[in-house]
């Protein structure tokens, strides 16, 4: 079963991208890599030899760094905003 259900990422889609059909907006889209964060690293706290999955939230990590950058650099009130409600960049 999926920790990231069909309802849960329609509700993420709808509170930061503004519409759950707008699965293209970057803010939604961090938002989303967010949540995957958070649960991948309750997973590695839990099982802290499971290298490969380490990987891969090296490589969600990077990517959403790259969509921050590209927030930050096309709408810095968005940016900031984001970065409040997530809770990211403290």
């Amino acid at each position: 079963m999926p920790y990231l259900t069909k309802e849960k990422v329609s509700d993420i889609f709808t509170q930061y991208g503004g519409t759950a059909g707008n699965t293209g907006s970057i803010e939604g889209q961090i938002a989303l890599m967010t949540e995957r964060i958070n649960g991948i690293s309750a997973h590695l706290r839990q099982n802290k030899h499971d290298f490969s999955t380490q990987r891969g939230l090296m490589r969600l990590v990077g990517q959403r760094k790259r969509l921050l950058n590209y927030l930050s650099k096309h709408n810095l009130q968005g940016y900031r905003a984001l970065i409040e409600k997530l809770g990211i960049r403290k």
